[in-house]
């Protein structure tokens, strides 16, 4: 499959912190979510990616081009959403539209104030004077009105109530109906990931855990929630990692199907992605 953004042995030192070697695709037509704890490496490699900082090693390749090369013709295709507004607080949705049409080649100042209309975020209110969630959708507003290829967001629904988040969804749902177009996209709210992302990357403490189809996660793995008995007859090799509470165990399991042929009395979860990378970082791996 054709992909859009691709990292091999992508790697950031710090003093207290190691990205890498981080491999990972972003393919075309699709929608990769990027979770982790705090901490875990995301928004260091969303930087690496924009070239906010500079790598230790590895490479970035996004439409085939080095990221470093070919800085200047990669941010005019890209839309790009970070938790935080950039744009200055005095700055209102007009002072935006004026810069950013003379900054991207494909800047459409109509499609702009669409979107500012159907998010209901007005054109004339300064930034220090909008919520942070006004603040979100002129941010995702903004990275869609220059015919981008790729969005990049980081915490782009963060701020947003659930009606608005679903409107968000959708929009990121109509972007990809372009095979041509992809969307990475981290976010401590895996539920929205479960509903739009095509694939899943699970970074933690810097390394990839995994980069999977949603489909292969969700119905691949499973939770066993038994007894200590019930928790010891299991074969360990079974069991990716597992935490012990007030009324048993919970098991994370790397083959769900397997195990419900094998423990044919055993209670076994279908899990969220949350749950998932709870039990990873907060459980006992084996």
């Amino acid at each position: 499959m054709e992909t859009i953004l691709q990292l091999e042995n992508l790697t950031k030192q710090y003093k207290n912190f190691t990205l890498g070697a981080l491999t990972l695709a972003v393919p075309c037509g699709s929608i990769v979510g990027l979770v982790g704890e705090n901490g875990a490496g995301k928004t260091t490699t969303i930087k690496l990616i924009l070239n906010h900082i500079r790598r230790d090693g590895g490479k970035v390749e996004v439409f085939g081009l080095d990221n470093l090369t070919h800085e200047a013709e990669i941010k005019d295709r890209i839309g790009v959403v970070l938790g935080e507004s950039n744009f200055h607080e005095h700055f209102t949705a007009k002072n935006i539209n004026s810069i950013l049409k003379n900054i991207y080649s494909k800047w459409d100042s109509d499609t702009f104030f669409s979107y500012l209309a159907r998010f209901d975020v007005p054109a004339d209110k300064k930034l220090k004077d909008m919520s942070k969630g006004m603040k979100v959708k002129l941010s995702i507003a903004a990275a869609l009105s220059h015919a981008p290829e790729l969005l990049i967001l980081d915490e782009a629904t963060s701020g947003l109530d659930p009606v608005v988040r679903s409107e968000i969804l959708d929009i990121f749902l109509e972007f990809i109906q372009d095979e041509h177009k992809s969307i990475l996209f981290s976010s401590h709210i895996t539920g929205d990931l479960e509903k739009i992302a095509d694939y899943i990357a699970f970074l933690h403490k810097g390394k990839l855990i995994f980069s999977k189809s949603k489909d292969d996660i969700l119905y691949g793995y499973g939770i066993a929630k038994c007894g200590e008995a019930e928790f010891n007859s299991l074969d360990k090799s079974d069991i990716l990692a597992y935490r012990k509470g007030k009324f048993g165990y919970e098991a994370l399991l790397g083959d769900a199907k397997l195990a419900h042929a094998k423990y044919s009395g055993l209670c076994i979860d279908r899990p969220t992605i949350e749950e998932i990378m709870t039990l990873y970082v907060r459980g006992t791996r084996q």
